[in-house]
């Protein structure tokens, strides 16, 4: 953790509860577990994260096609030019049968 963070979150209150687990690992509530660093290669790999974020909100049942999410970058990427208005359409249905909860890799294959 870089010091930043580690004086930041040492210099809030101790408000959140803690599960027995976190107190143990002297962890707050305020992190996010299972998160890790990772450092885009690649415009593939680019490419790939903005994929994913964009496609989550359909992938969770929130929305039924991507451009349906009103608050997603997906719209300003589609007034750029970047991906059409309906990218992923007409496929939400297979994405989400096919990744089962998981990353969409398979669409750059």
């Amino acid at each position: 953790m870089p010091i930043t963070d580690y004086i930041f979150s040492r210099s809030l209150p101790k408000t959140e509860v803690c599960n027995k687990s976190r107190i143990k690992k002297n962890e707050r509530a305020i992190w996010q577990r299972r998160f890790w660093e990772h450092t885009i290669r690649d415009e593939k790999d680019f490419q790939r994260h903005f994929d994913y974020v964009h496609y989550n909100p359909v992938k969770h049942g929130l929305v039924q096609r991507v451009c349906d999410w009103p608050y997603s970058t997906f719209h300003r990427f589609v007034r750029s030019g970047i991906y059409p208005i309906d990218w992923a359409g007409g496929m939400e249905d297979k994405l989400r049968e096919l990744t089962d909860g998981k990353h969409a890799e398979f669409m750059y294959e």
